[in-house]
Parts: C-alpha cells; sequence; structure tokens
C-alpha cells in the first residue's frame, strides 16, 4: 500500500533526499567513511557546510549584510535566544500573537525586557491573522509566525513596520519568495521544508547585533557563532547534510517560484474541495488560510473517528489535528507530490458520498 504522508513535521522529505542520505550514511562521497563519523572540522564537512551556506543566500537572494547559521535547539530555543540578543532590559519589542508559536515566543521574550502586543487573534480562537495594527516607533523589532502549523493561518504578505523584523518561518521556509533582505532575522527548524529534525537555520542582519548591555553566553551570542561559522560546538552533521541534499532538490526543482506553485496548486485543490463537500468544514478565514496545513473539522463530529479510521486503512498518516485544536490537519509542504493531495481528496469525495 502507498503511504501519503501529511505529518506536519518531522515531515515528508523528497524521495531522491532519503536515498542519498541513506547512502552516505554507509559511504559518504566514496571515502569509505559514514557521514555519521566524519569529522566536523575536516574539508569534507567544510564544504557540505559552505554549499548549504551559499544555497541559502542563492535562494534567497541574500548578500553579504547578512550571516547564515545552522544550530541547535531547534526553533523553540530561538524563543529566548532572539530577545537575550536584541531586546536590552528596559526596552520594549512588538510581538504578534497569532497562534500557540507566537504565543510562546511572548512567554520567552518577557524574561529579557517588555513585550507589546501589537497583534492578536485570541478572539476568534486564532482562525485568522490580525493585520490591522501599528508598531510602536521605539520597538526593538517585530516578531511574528509567517505560518501557523497548529491553527492553519499564513501570512500572505509581510507585515507593515519601520521596525527590523523577526520572523519564525519553520513551517514554511523555502516554500515561496520574498523579500528576504528585508528581515533582521529569520528562524527556522528544518523538519519541515529544509531537512531533518535536529538543526535550526538562523539568518541575521549582522546590523541588529550588538546592542544590548547584558552579559550573554557565549553559546547563546549570535555573534560567537558567526565568528565560528556555525562551528563553535560540534554542529549536528547529519541534519545539516540532510538540509544541504534538500537544498539542492528544491534548486533543481526550479526554486522558490516553482515551490510556491506547486503549494498553490495543493492547496488549491484541497480548499476547492473542502467548500463543496458538506461533511467538511473548513475553520480558517479564506484569505489567510495556510498553503502549508490546512485545518478543517468533520461537520458531524460524530464521523471524525471513522474519517480517521479510513485515512489509515488508505495509507494516509498525520490527518489527525494538534491536540490543542482537535479537528483534522493535512500538511502539504515541499516534497509533498501533488498525486498525495489528489488521492486525500478522492479519499474525502467517497467518505462524503457513503455518509451523505
Amino acid at each position: 500500500m502507498k503511504m501519503h504522508n501529511f505529518n506536519s513535521g518531522p515531515s515528508i522529505l523528497p524521495q531522491e533526499v532519503l536515498i542519498q542520505s541513506a547512502e552516505a550514511i554507509h559511504n559518504f562521497n566514496n571515502l569509505g567513511l559514514s557521514i555519521l563519523e566524519i569529522g566536523h572540522r575536516t574539508s569534507w564537512f567544510k564544504d557540505v557546510l559552505d554549499e548549504a551556506i551559499s544555497l541559502i543566500k542563492e535562494l534567497m537572494q541574500l548578500g553579504s549584510d547578512h550571516e547564515i547559521l545552522f544550530l541547535h535547539g531547534g526553533a523553540t530555543t530561538q524563543f529566548m535566544q532572539v530577545p537575550m540578543n536584541l531586546l536590552d532590559n528596559g526596552e520594549t519589542a512588538s510581538y504578534c500573537d497569532n497562534g500557540i508559536w507566537g504565543s510562546k515566543a511572548i512567554k520567552e521574550a518577557k524574561l529579557f525586557g517588555n513585550v507589546h502586543v501589537a497583534a492578536s487573534s485570541k478572539d476568534k480562537g486564532h482562525t485568522y491573522i490580525n493585520k490591522g495594527f501599528t508598531v510602536p516607533a521605539d520597538s526593538k523589532y517585530l516578531h511574528y509566525t509567517t505560518n501557523n502549523t497548529v491553527e492553519g493561518t499564513q501570512w500572505h504578505s509581510l507585515p507593515e513596520t519601520e521596525v527590523p523584523l523577526v520572523a519564525d518561518m519553520s513551517s514554511d521556509i523555502f516554500s515561496r519568495p520574498l523579500p528576504y533582505s528585508n528581515f533582521g532575522l529569520i528562524y527556522a527548524g528544518a523538519q519541515k521544508n529544509m531537512g531533518a529534525a535536529g538543526v535550526n537555520l538562523v539568518v541575521i542582519r549582522k546590523d541588529v547585533l550588538g546592542k544590548v548591555q547584558r552579559a550573554i553566553p557565549a553559546i547563546m551570542d549570535y555573534r560567537n557563532h558567526i565568528e565560528a561559522g556555525s562551528l563553535l560546538n560540534t554542529p549536528p552533521v547529519f541534519a545539516i547534510y540532510v538540509s544541504l541534499l534538500t537544498l539542492r532538490w528544491i534548486k533543481k526543482e526550479g526554486g522558490l517560484a516553482e515551490m510556491e506553485k506547486r503549494a498553490k496548486q495543493r492547496a488549491g485543490l484541497l480548499y476547492n474541495t473542502l467548500e463543496t463537500l458538506p461533511a467538511f468544514k473548513p475553520t480558517v478565514a479564506k484569505e489567510d488560510r495556510s498553503l502549508m496545513n490546512a485545518v478543517f473539522v468533520m461537520t458531524n463530529p460524530e464521523l471524525e473517528a471513522p474519517f480517521l479510521d479510513a485515512c489509515k486503512q488508505n495509507g494516509m498518516i498525520g490527518v489527525k489535528g494538534h491536540r490543542s485544536v482537535g479537528g483534522l490537519r493535512v500538511s502539504m509542504y515541499n516534497a509533498l507530490p501533488m498525486e498525495s493531495v489528489e488521492a486525500f481528496v478522492q479519499l474525502m469525495k467517497d467518505f462524503s458520498d457513503k455518509h451523505s
């Protein structure tokens, strides 16, 4: 039975990346050594790191003003590392609260300075993006989550602000072209669109650093990681290698414009089907629906369990919604083939016909 992987993360990877990764575990670049056992300061790994950084800058169209880091700790670590480096005691940063990850980032930032919640969508259960807000001019930065994996919302344009933009792009990184040079800082866990779990990408515009007075632990100071070229401590070598393979695949397939085209095709088919089947109901405002994570419910809640059973029987995994919101969720990251969405849509139609 063919498996269709709709997991929200760790999630689907391109088949060729899986094959190449498996080969490298046994014999990396015909060296007779595994990627798991090469030294992180060898020229072999330096080539991996340099190429990955080069591809990121190429895909994002970034110049020398931005630095690329591969760090431990996932995006969650950045909830505190960002304000530790950018927000001084007594200063204020603005945050958008559009879901669980924005809320957690706010909680961590309050440990280092003042937080102004510039926009919130709590009033409607985070089913939309609140875009009508202003950012105080004295804010050190504006932090927002570009795509809310749990709630199924996504920013389809950049927030308008004069202060530096800080973005958690964990679930839509490399899925579309954006003016990436406009951001002061971007961070993203790799395990959705750019590789395997275990590494965190951080993209920093250098002019936002060095402005806080506090003492920063060495391992948490971005400047130290920049100086060490992501080798301040032993990096997650294998996870970075899988990211390199994934970045190569994105470029080979046509880059970010092609990724966005495919994302719109997948999401368009699914959302259009949801609109036409009475058994299912989308929960997110139409203009704010995510191209990565479609969240919806059954019109009759009693049919949810039978539908999830039907998904399991047909090799469709990861469809159950996040435990905090319930319902159903289909994640459609870069590597998901259109045929998986087509198969899921057909299952929805068959189920709806059977239970209408």
